[in-house]
């Protein structure tokens, strides 16, 4: 996405130029890529000057939404994660856990920096 949004203005990015530039497997690259349209980040163009571009302004996407689409819940463990929570099947009690505050501490760490981050600081830096 970093690489579509340093191009943007441009004609759509065609995929083989992404895997060249940022030395990533084009099959492993095609499944992010349509991972990414499917969730509405990019969009798609077929045939003679195709390729992906962006559907939203790099200021408006939020590097925890795109977090949450390719890697999961921000949480380390699913007792704290805000929008997947599951009980840990090792913890037979939350409130007595002797780690659970700390992972709360981890959770909304990360999500203060995700939240904070767009993908248009990702390319300004």
């Amino acid at each position: 996405m970093a690489y579509i949004a340093k191009h943007k203005g441009e004609d759509p990015v065609q995929i083989g130029a992404i895997a060249k530039s940022e030395n990533i497997s084009q099959k492993f690259l095609e499944s992010i890529m349509l991972t990414l349209r499917k969730a509405g980040f990019l969009g798609s163009k077929k045939g003679k000057g195709g390729g992906y571009y962006l559907r939203r302004q790099p200021e408006e996407i939020k590097m925890v939404e795109v977090m949450r689409i390719l890697e999961g819940p921000v949480s380390m463990v699913p007792c704290v994660s805000l929008n997947f929570y599951e009980k840990c099947d090792d913890c037979p009690d939350e409130t007595a856990c002797s780690v659970h505050s700390l992972m709360v501490q981890l959770r909304d760490s990360n999500l203060a920096v995700l939240n904070k981050n767009t993908l248009a600081d990702l390319i300004a830096e």
